[in-house]
């Protein structure tokens, strides 16, 4: 597409005239390359305006409106995924140019013979490649091909169920996790968070379930760096730095190496993947799904800051906090934002708009205020604006709504009462969003 460097002149006025430059060179390679953004066309973090509101997901990086769904598809989306890997995630990895599967183990007898139980190991050309365990089940009597919640899990898929077909996580596991020695699986563990994960009810709404542990992608640490990040080093022979080095960005890169093997499998639907995540997880399922349009649905549960929460927000947890307190989510340029986030030229209005027009559900609860569910609720009306460009609907109610209500529309919310958690309250709305919202459109 041709560069229209002229209808950015005289956007930024106040700025010097050679920030002004930058910046609008910035958007003509945007223009014409999209996604592919050298790095380097990006102004440096201080030389960015500042913008107390969220920026408009239909204005681009040089001031001009976006009129048309070809303007947001070939312009402003492309823009918006180069400067949210720039100046927040980090780039993705990239996609291997192999994968190997071999599956485990597979199981028609799962849950009482409702359900067949699915292991796999993805592998990516070599031995030093992560190795994704993926766990997945099917219902055995519902018809067709059927829609799959795809979700990471954080102590292992052993922690999901206790039978002890599911093989025990073979990375890094959290301290806290049930059974955890010296950082590792043991037995002791096995369905220690099975009150979480309701297989059951999901395989008798019709649905099927995935997961993966985060470990066996990059384990969630600050000063380690295990996973597709060393591998890709190795391969490179470039720096494998532990902080600043993006881990939501690997995690949503596991989720795409899973939809890779997903939209393979002859029981499900591959139009009909749905990613979830809770907490920090669930940063990384709307991660995930902005940045793959086979994703078909993406809810982030209790998400808030670097997820679903504004970085301009003033309530919660702030943008200075999360990178002190886990400096390797993300890269090292949104540091540079811990004092004064309202230079970022985007906010998480934009990355929900990203995944137009295909639904988003936010899940919230009463007592989780450094989520900010408020926050959460304008940034989602704040993507309303391109659901509408592509007519696809966009959020029924202009209020937060009651707690205890779930709003059904292509832009969806609840608040429920009680604290940070995902509950089997919270899959029923899942489901029942997803009912809505999936099997509508079958």
């Amino acid at each position: 597409m041709r560069a229209r460097s002229a209808q950015a002149v005289g956007v930024f006025p106040q700025l010097p005239a050679g920030v002004a430059t930058l910046m609008i060179s910035a958007t003509t390679v945007a223009v014409s390359f999209g996604a592919g953004l050298p790095a380097a066309a990006w102004p440096e973090p201080a030389q960015l305006p500042t913008r107390s509101a969220p920026p408009d997901p239909l204005v681009s990086f040089g001031g001009q409106p976006i009129r048309t769904q070809r303007e947001w598809e070939k312009q402003r989306r492309p823009e918006l995924k180069s400067l949210f890997q720039h100046y927040m995630y980090g780039a993705l990895p990239p996609k291997p140019a192999r994968m190997d599967v071999e599956v485990t183990g597979e199981y028609p007898d799962f849950l009482g013979g409702k359900a067949t139980l699915k292991t796999m190991t993805l592998r990516f050309g070599d031995p030093a490649s992560p190795k994704l365990d993926l766990m997945l089940v099917t219902p055995n009597h519902a018809p067709g091909r059927v829609p799959v919640f795809l979700a990471l899990n954080f102590c292992g898929n052993h922690a999901v169920h206790p039978d002890p077909r599911i093989p025990l996580t073979r990375g890094w596991i959290y301290a806290n996790c049930a059974g955890c020695q010296d950082g590792h699986a043991g037995e002791t563990g096995r369905g220690s968070q099975a009150v979480d994960w309701p297989l059951g009810a999901i395989i008798n709404r019709g649905y099927a379930f995935a997961t993966v542990c985060t470990a066996d992608i990059d384990s969630d640490r600050p000063d380690v760096s295990d996973g597709v990040y060393r591998w890709l080093a190795g391969r490179t022979g470039g720096a494998n730095p532990s902080a600043d080095r993006g881990t939501l960005a690997a995690w949503a890169w596991g989720f795409h190496r899973c939809v890779d093997q997903l939209v393979t499998e002859r029981r499900l639907d591959p139009k009909r993947i749905a990613v979830v995540g809770h907490s920090r997880n669930g940063k990384t399922a709307l991660l995930a799904g902005a940045m793959d349009e086979r994703i078909a649905l993406a809810i982030p549960h209790q998400a808030g800051c670097g997820g679903t929460a504004p970085s301009r927000g003033r309530i919660g947890e702030s943008v200075q906090r999360i990178n002190t307190a886990f400096p390797h989510w993300f890269n090292g340029a949104y540091k540079a934002f811990n004092e004064d986030p309202t230079r970022l030229p985007f906010d998480q209005n934009c990355l929900v708009a990203l995944m137009a027009p295909r639904p988003v559900l936010f899940g919230n609860a009463v007592e989780d205020t450094w989520a900010n569910p408020a926050g959460q609720f304008e940034m989602l009306r704040g993507a309303e604006p391109v659901y509408r460009l592509l007519k696809a609907g966009g959020c029924e109610v202009t209020r937060q709504p009651p707690v205890g209500e779930l709003v059904k529309s292509r832009l969806g919310y609840f608040i429920r009462p009680g604290k940070h958690s995902m509950t089997v309250g919270d899959w029923n709305l899942f489901m029942d969003f997803a009912d809505v919202q999936l099997k509508k459109s079958k």
